[in-house]
């Protein structure tokens, strides 16, 4: 059996103001090619399929297109739900999506049913036992009890943690024995939507606090055949293990990912183990840069960079046109990555060392990027320039910082000494946390009330002309 196995979608993104929905389609189209071109039998989407709980409409279309689609190449999906997506949201269309062959799994479960069963290949007799973990509330598995500290909270939920996966994956070594007469098992594949102990994280990664749990150990996952896991972005392994991954996110999702190569993997099992894995590419379809510079060398940095970029682009698009499985999937693939939108436009941020805040700062690059193949969407001091200020001449703007920086900013101003100080910075972290969460999923109401009534606009005036 040959399963995908990629993460972190985040359907619906708005980055800086721009749309990634060109970038999702075309990833979408390329990910059915590398289905029928790879003979897969079935897709793990192991959590944040969406960037919201409230995704806009075109976001929800293109993940129903998308499964459709993939059904008619007889092609199973798994879908798990990640810290992003809405359980409610998920959960309304599974019954439905069973049908396409899509198994849909968005929160934890009294039913094990429900996260564990055996997946049987559509293409051949191949089978394995998807032992389908999403991301975890704490609400589902544990219960908090006055008066317990934040490590006693910590080690309780980590040892629920364990125990949830301890009882799946026994579950899963009934199922991948049982009717196998010959003496053989099949494979047992778990998943997983966390952070664990060591893993390279990124900017655009939302910390997750399961309760005050900030990472779980590896040594704690089951012996499962292969562990796909989700929510941090770059592409990696887990203490060096083969069979525990992350897969990435298959977009950029913040500037410093920038040069970091996206890809999904391919996970092979024969005789009832993993035989095989490999990182399969994909394309950059919306190229971004982060340009590190200072005044004095500003317009040759940018230029640098830019050039850079672009014969990096160029030297993709020939590894494209030569590989050897470009002859089943290259007519669609070679199309939608030069027609990709933007190609002449390299989205960039530019940060800047400097404790200088200069008023004509934007005009200058204005100037110094008009001739360029670029769009500037991002310009600041760096980090260490802000707090190298005095801090009586500080002039550090909101479009400076992020929201996690302001709040840690005043975070910073209080005194966390005592066990009590310290459960109330927990507190305090988890609640802005969950309104982060809140304000983003009603930002992303409006933005689909938005899009919802100029779709209707367009409409009622097409009806008036004709």
């Amino acid at each position: 059996m040959r399963i995908i196995h990629t993460s972190d979608w985040h359907l619906g993104q708005h980055f800086y103001g721009k749309s990634r929905a060109p970038e999702h389609q075309q990833f979408l189209n390329w990910l059915i090619e590398q289905s029928k071109s790879q003979q897969i039998d079935a897709i793990i989407v192991a959590g944040d399929i969406f960037d919201t709980g409230t995704p806009p409409s075109y976001a929800r279309e293109m993940y129903f297109d998308f499964i459709a689609k993939l059904h008619q190449t007889h092609c199973q999906l798994v879908v798990l739900a990640g810290n992003h997506d809405s359980v409610a949201m998920l959960t309304e269309s599974q019954k439905i999506l069973q049908q396409l062959s899509t198994r849909v799994i968005s929160a934890v479960s009294d039913n094990m049913a429900e996260q564990v069963f055996v997946l049987n290949s559509l293409k051949t007799e191949q089978q394995a036992v998807i032992c389908a973990i999403p991301f975890i509330r704490p609400r589902d598995i544990v219960k908090s009890y006055a008066g317990q500290s934040a490590n006693q909270k910590q080690r309780s939920l980590q040892q629920a943690i364990t125990e949830h996966y301890q009882v799946l994956f026994e579950q899963a070594q009934g199922l991948s024995q049982l009717n196998q007469a010959d003496g053989t098992r099949l494979p047992i594949i778990a998943t997983g939507h966390l952070t664990t102990i060591g893993a390279s994280t990124s900017e655009s990664v939302r910390d997750i606090y399961i309760g005050t749990l900030e990472a779980f150990p590896a040594s704690e996952f089951p012996a499962a055949d292969y562990i796909a896991l989700g929510h941090i972005h770059r592409p990696q392994k887990v203490t060096k293990s083969e069979h525990i991954r992350y897969s990435g996110s298959p977009i950029a999702l913040s500037f410093d990912e920038a040069n970091t190569q996206k890809s999904i993997v391919i996970a092979e099992f024969n005789n009832g183990e993993l035989s095989n894995t490999e990182l399969c590419n994909l394309p950059c379809f919306q190229p971004l840069a982060m340009v590190k510079t200072h005044l004095e060398t500003l317009s040759e940095d940018i230029t640098r960079v830019v050039e850079s970029k672009n014969i990096e682009l160029k030297n993709e698009d020939s590894s494209i046109a030569e590989s050897p499985s470009a002859e089943s999937s290259s007519v669609e693939a070679k199309i939608t990555h030069d027609e990709r939108p933007g190609q002449e436009k390299i989205w960039l941020d530019i940060e800047i060392e400097s404790a200088e805040y200069l008023q004509d700062l934007s005009v200058r690059i204005e100037q110094i990027v008009k001739a360029l193949p670029v769009e500037v969407l991002l310009v600041r001091r760096s980090k260490k320039s802000r707090q190298q200020m005095p801090s009586h001449e500080k002039k550090v703007t909101l479009s400076e910082l992020s929201v996690q920086e302001v709040f840690d900013a005043r975070m910073a101003l209080e005194p966390w000494d005592s066990d009590e100080q310290q459960q109330r910075k927990t507190r305090l972290n988890s609640l802005y946390l969950t309104i982060a969460e809140q304000t983003q999923l009603a930002n992303s109401s409006k933005q689909s009330l938005s899009e919802h009534s100029e779709a209707h606009s367009s409409s009622t005036s097409k009806t008036e002309q004709k």
